[in-house]
């Protein structure tokens, strides 16, 4: 079996736990934030679905700079609903699923480099970047959601086991 065949059944149980969550968001409350220095609420949403996105350029490039230096700084599309949200985050899905199953060992053992500037940021093996940057990454921000879920009283998905409002799914 090779490294995307062992990492995609993983991936396959996060993502769906994340959309599960994003499917929690209300349109009505896409601008709350917790605290002054937070995201927003829909902005956090788009970002969950949105790096995906890193997954494809993970596979598809040898590098990527996110501010280029004499060019345009890397744009994401931003939603404004939860129906954007799941939209983008599905089309996303699909895009990198595709990209992840269809890379070699060969290749996920090659380096990847993020840049900003010019400047190198990091430097992982492809494996090591889908596992830690987009995958823990997006583990982290739907945990973060979570919690914005839970101070507006909004029923919390369970996602490794029961939450304080719902049984094991």
């Amino acid at each position: 079996m090779g490294l995307s065949q062992t990492l995609l059944p993983e991936f396959d149980h996060e993502t769906a736990n994340t959309r599960k969550t994003l499917e929690r968001v209300p349109d009505e409350k896409f601008d709350w934030k917790p605290h002054e220095k937070s995201m927003a609420m829909g902005g956090l949403a788009t970002h969950l679905a949105n790096i995906l996105i890193w997954a494809i350029y993970t596979i598809n490039e040898d590098s990527i700079d996110i501010a280029p230096p004499g060019g345009e700084p890397l744009r994401v599309p931003q939603a404004a609903s939860r129906q954007e949200v799941l939209d983008l985050f599905d089309k996303n899905l699909v895009a990198a699923r595709a990209a992840i199953a269809g890379a070699s060992d060969e290749h996920l053992l090659k380096p990847w480099s993020l840049l900003s500037g010019g400047k190198i940021i990091m430097t992982l093996p492809r494996i090591s970047v889908l596992r830690s940057f987009i995958m823990n990454h997006s583990i982290h921000h739907r945990a973060q959601l979570g919690v914005y879920l839970r101070l507006n009283d909004i029923p919390v998905p369970s996602i490794y086991g029961a939450s304080a409002d719902e049984g094991m799914m």
